[in-house]
């Protein structure tokens, strides 16, 4: 199964320093069958695609609560087996939640497929979108309308071999 694991830049430094996403438990994105019904599609690029940008918002709230990481979205492409991923149930309600899954132990980077980074020219909006969550959170419409603007960013693909590249 891929999932796809919200990470910093400095997160990524660190997988790559102790060779694991980790420690466990944790929260990655997949195709649940709530983001299956939310995004009301069979094609499975479409829907890992889906769970791609949710965990891109992931990283965002990440770089938020981290005032000292680069400003760029971090999502890990990784494939663990079936059954290692599981979504709550109860979370699944959650439009917040929606393909939210756990893992309950450390992941080897080695099984990671690829690393989606923001491009250098998306930092001033992640930026300010990370700087606008709380407000958005609370339902201001202009700071969501800045949140939004860090979506319009699409993530750049890159092999793992490339990972001392992007934290070097």
């Amino acid at each position: 199964m891929r999932v796809y694991v919200p990470l910093t830049l400095h997160g990524l430094a660190e997988a790559h320093k102790t060779g694991e996403l980790g420690p466990g438990p944790l929260t990655a994105y997949a195709v649940t069958p709530a983001l299956r019904e939310w995004y009301l599609s069979d094609d499975i690029e479409e829907l890992e695609y889906a769970a791609l940008n949710r965990a891109a918002v992931a990283s965002l709230r990440l770089i938020a609560t981290d005032p000292g990481a680069p400003r760029r979205r971090v999502v890990v492409a990784v494939d663990v087996p079936d059954g290692a991923a599981v979504a709550d149930p109860d979370r699944g309600l959650d439009p917040a939640a929606l393909g939210e899954v756990r893992i309950a132990v450390a992941v080897p980077l080695a099984k990671a497929a690829a690393v989606h980074v923001d491009a250098d020219d998306a930092e001033a909006d992640v930026s300010a979108a990370a700087d606008a969550l709380g407000a958005a959170d609370q339902g201001d419409d202009d700071a969501q309308f800045i949140v939004d603007g860090a979506e319009d960013h699409e993530l750049l693909w890159y092999a793992t071999q490339e990972i001392p590249n992007l934290i070097g």
